[in-house]
């Protein structure tokens, strides 16, 4: 039986510990922050807070102290918000070794540095002196789907193709398939940047707009998806793959996708506060995402014009409708260009 610490048990991470717990091979540790939620795993085997009706093997276990989730851990699979990754590793650090294969499950861009959420994890293991041996899982995977067992396929990137195929095999069943990929900038870009076009979806339902509308904001939205992603250095193809094409239409069309539910409310008029508020602690990335997103693309000197006005939207409060006038009324252009700016 090998060792498995999910670090996080939101939706996502439980589900993932569904996932792992239903191959019979691991054991799984399940830190969790709230308390209500290990409780509610213990005693009931559900996740009630954030995943309700799915029950959870018996060999998941349940525990609020990162060290003892963390102990003789094989793989650690770390799915917490963008915004706690830093801090979380920092306090995991002294209970993590070499040996441990590290897999981000997060989707964002860490706001101020403009890290990937693999580069935030390497940055600080490399001050306890070791390099981590990373991968990013990523795809169009809603957390509930998964845990219900429809069939979802996702991709696994890491510079090491030893390392890759380890988190396939731990990870791939019948119902859960796993392709291994060497883009790691790509794949993590395009999970993060996605939610932020899933979020402008939104916007577009809750104003009511139809399905024109939606079609070409995925399509132009995949469009700066990719100019991102190759000034970064990933690839061009990737973005055609899972952690592109694959995860922004699901995210953008999907009634399940939490960033596209926030759009529909904004659409509708609300304020970002209140629709937060009402999320109960789910987490949205696409909103924490967004200036991170911006400040990346300045810094790379590539244009977003659906990533620019809903940061004005999300952070000065812009009307939507006026975004898309916006939008709409720029200068004519050529669909496609050579160069990718």
């Amino acid at each position: 039986m090998s060792r498995i610490a999910v670090i996080g048990a939101g939706a996502w991470g439980t589900a993932l510990a569904i996932v792992l717990g239903r191959k019979g091979t691991h054991q799984i540790q399940l830190w969790a922050n709230e308390t209500e939620v290990i409780e509610s795993i213990l005693k009931r085997r559900m996740n009630e807070r954030f995943l309700p009706g799915f029950v959870l093997s018996e060999s998941i276990a349940a525990t609020g102290d990162l060290h003892a989730a963390l102990n003789s851990a094989e793989i650690v699979v770390s799915v917490m918000p963008s915004q706690h990754c830093r801090p979380l590793f920092e306090r995991m650090a002294p209970s993590l070794h070499k040996e441990m294969l590290f897999v981000s499950c997060t989707k964002g861009i860490e706001d101020g540095t403009l890290l990937r959420m693999t580069e935030v994890i390497a940055d600080v293991l490399r001050k306890n002196n070791f390099n981590p041996a990373l991968a990013a899982l990523s795809g169009p995977s809603f957390a509930k789907e998964v845990a219900r067992g429809d069939p979802t396929a996702v991709t696994v990137a890491s510079l090491s193709g030893k390392v890759a195929n380890a988190v396939q095999h731990a990870f791939n069943d019948s119902r859960f398939r796993v392709y291994t990929n060497d883009d790691v900038i790509g794949v993590e870009l395009g999970g993060a940047l996605k939610n932020i076009i899933a979020i402008a979806a939104g916007v577009c339902d809750g104003l009511g707009l139809g399905h024109n509308s939606v079609a070409a904001l995925i399509t132009r939205g995949l469009a700066e998806m990719a100019r991102l992603v190759v000034a970064c250095g990933g690839r061009l193809d990737t973005m055609a793959g899972l952690a592109g094409l694959g995860d922004l239409v699901l995210t953008c069309t999907g009634d399940l996708s939490r960033n596209r539910s926030v759009g529909v409310e904004l659409g509708k008029g609300r304020k970002l506060s209140d629709i937060i508020a009402d999320m109960r602690g789910a987490v949205a990335e696409g909103v924490l995402t967004t200036r991170a997103a911006v400040g990346l693309a300045h810094k790379k000197k590539v244009e977003m014009p659906i990533t620019e006005q809903m940061f004005a939207i999300l952070e000065n409060g812009k009307p939507p409708q006026q975004a898309i006038e916006e939008l709409m009324s720029r200068a004519a252009k050529s669909e496609f260009s050579s160069h990718l700016k």
